[in-house]
């Protein structure tokens, strides 16, 4: 099965990262002997995806020419420049979906997930998240889920009962997007309006956020944490 188009967000300044996307935007920052989102495109071009589309801000240009039109990947790799002012991770969305039809899956420029790309797409519903119950071992869980539905989700102030988290890969409609700026609101909203589907992903995400989750990717894709597949 070909999966749906697919939307990176690949526009953040990457200043947790430090020194190592201090001249260079982060998905493009090496790891295991090759630019990070080049992982990305492989590892989505073996699940069935044929065409990606890269919301890109800061330093945009530089990932552009590094990546190219995606004939290295198999791909066909499509570029969006996020509009003038700060429009948020919602806004990038909004402003790529002509390229992206109507119904798309959406991830960051800075994950590595391992879950079965096709299985998620084949989820009903006009918006789907994927979590990972995380009991807060890889970051602050922030989703309370159960039977199938997100019911509830808190990126800013997570409550105790929240065990999963956003594992950062979503299915969206454009219907869903509404008008806030950051994808954060749009799911409250739709969990708080019982639209958000779950999807349970049961693989540990990997990310160059910070130094230490750099690292740690490192090794995992460079093979000395376990298979990289």
């Amino acid at each position: 099965m070909s999966l749906p188009p697919v939307c990176i967000l690949a526009g953040g300044l990457g200043s947790r990262l430090g020194a190592a996307s201090r001249d260079l935007p982060k998905p493009i920052v090496e790891v295991a002997g090759k630019p990070f989102l080049a992982h990305v495109l492989e590892l989505l071009r073996s699940h069935g995806a044929q065409r990606v589309v890269l919301c890109v801000g800061y330093l945009g240009e530089l990932i552009e020419n590094r990546l190219g039109d995606g004939a290295q990947f198999g791909l066909e790799l499509r570029y969006r420049y996020d509009p003038p002012g700060l429009a948020g991770t919602a806004g990038a969305v909004r402003a790529a979906l002509d390229d992206l039809g109507e119904r798309f899956l959406v991830l960051y420029g800075d994950t590595y997930l391992r879950v079965d790309y096709a299985d998620v797409a084949r989820r009903p519903g006009e918006a789907v998240m994927t979590v990972l119950e995380n009991a807060g071992r890889w970051d602050r869980s922030n989703v309370l889920y159960a039977d199938g539905r997100v019911l509830r989700y808190d990126k800013r102030d997570p409550t105790p009962d929240m065990r999963w988290i956003d594992y950062g890969l979503s299915v969206l409609t454009p219907g869903v997007l509404g008008s806030e700026d950051d994808l954060a609101d749009v799911f409250a909203r739709l969990a708080a309006e019982g639209r958000l589907a779950g999807y349970l992903a049961t693989e540990r995400f990997y990310e160059i956020g910070t130094p230490e989750a750099l690292a740690e990717t490192e090794a995992f894709l460079s093979g000395r944490g376990g298979s990289a597949g």
